[in-house]
């Protein structure tokens, strides 16, 4: 933890934009920094959460009091493992995404046989700062009450920021690849196997071992990328940051690819951008869905999933054209958790199917669409 030299402890506060604050101690890099402050629900999975690309630049809020009893799974030179295809192996991406972490109580001595540093040391390594010693749940009442704002950790003798300080223009742009990555399966080399195009806009790391895991060959696109002289079998959209109607791009490209006999799956942002490009619309919630225990309803079946989740947006259900409905339901609040088309094999959800590190109840959907690709390869295929 960040100490001064006498070993007292640096204080530090957050600042919501309604005016509230909230007192506590700094750790990780002591510097302050804005952001938009969200809360999630999970009592497990901070690095994961940490490294997901859809919480860019936001300040998360744990809701569970204990964070960080098992400290981060990095090697001995204090990096992350990564496996034969440059993935990491514990975490969500390369790095740390969001601009802070706010939580109860910090634990300084982790207890884990993979720990290779404490939070606080791996926040530090990272440059990003976290409080703690704070009342998160006072803290995540205001933000269903107000709805998410936005919010700046000031820390002792650090320098002053503002609130628009921590505004990202187009988030999607800045965790999205600059270029195509191509990720052959292993024991391919004499098989041909199905080619999913992921359009990343921001994809978390698990969403490319789960599709590898299944012999795909996988071609990462930018967010932006278009599909002319892209050879593949099906679409993937994936999750990602911000407002789904920032990415008009993927909204084009999605729309014309629906024109096409391809399978086409979407998760979380993915949902959103499908719903886009069918011609429905979205809107945000008061603070969105985040954590790994929201509980979806299959239309079709009424059965109820534990899901894992991290968005703030949603798809009007109203506003969904003719020839789509709805495909899960959020047990809590109603809203749409997903949809599917009744012309094509086009389907998307709005929770994390390959949620890491779970649940994986839904795990199956990727078999689903998967199945789809072969029988349109099979028999379908132009």
């Amino acid at each position: 933890m960040k100490r001064k030299a006498n070993n007292a402890r640096l204080s530090a506060r957050l600042v919501l934009e309604d005016g509230s604050e909230f007192f506590g101690w700094a750790f990780g890099k002591a510097r302050s920094q804005a952001g938009e402050v969200v809360f999630t629900t999970g009592m497990t999975g901070y690095p994961q959460s940490l490294t997901d690309p859809s919480y860019r630049g936001q300040i998360l809020v744990a809701t569970y009091p204990l964070i960080g009893n098992y400290g981060v799974p990095l090697n001995s030179q204090k990096q992350m493992e990564l496996d034969r295809w440059g993935i990491p192996l514990h975490f969500e991406s390369h790095h740390i995404q969001v601009a802070g972490l706010v939580v109860s109580d910090l634990c300084e001595e982790p207890s884990h046989f993979a720990s290779g540093a404490t939070l606080s040391q791996w926040m530090e390594q990272q440059n990003v700062v976290g409080i703690y010693g704070i009342d998160t749940r006072a803290l995540t009442e205001r933000l269903r009450e107000h709805g998410v704002m936005r919010g700046k950790i000031l820390v002792e003798g650090s320098r002053e920021v503002t609130f628009e300080s921590g505004d990202i223009l187009h988030p999607v742009a800045e965790v999205s690849p600059r270029e195509i990555q191509v990720y052959s399966p292993s024991g391919s080399e004499n098989v041909q196997p199905p080619k999913i195009a992921l359009l990343d806009c921001g994809a978390k790391a698990n969403i490319i071992r789960v599709l590898l895991s299944r012999g795909v060959e996988v071609i990462r696109l930018p967010w932006d990328h278009d599909l002319s002289g892209i050879d593949y079998d099906g679409l993937f959209l994936s999750n990602g940051p911000g407002d789904p109607k920032a990415c008009g791009k993927s909204i084009a490209t999605i729309r014309t690819a629906l024109q096409d006999a391809k399978p086409i799956f979407g998760i979380c942002l993915g949902n959103q951008l499908m719903a886009l490009a069918a011609g429905a619309d979205t809107y945000k919630l008061p603070y969105g869905h985040r954590g790994q225990n929201q509980p979806c309803i299959e239309m079709d079946t009424k059965r109820c999933y534990i899901t894992s989740q991290n968005h703030g947006y949603a798809v009007r259900e109203d506003t969904l054209p003719r020839g789509w409905k709805p495909w899960f339901e959020n047990a809590n609040d109603g809203t749409v958790e997903g949809i599917r088309s009744e012309k094509g094999p086009f389907r998307a959800v709005q929770f994390h199917p390959e949620g890491c590190p779970g649940p994986r109840d839904t795990e199956f959907l990727i078999d689903v669409f998967l199945q789809d690709v072969k029988q349109y390869m099979a028999g379908g295929k132009k």
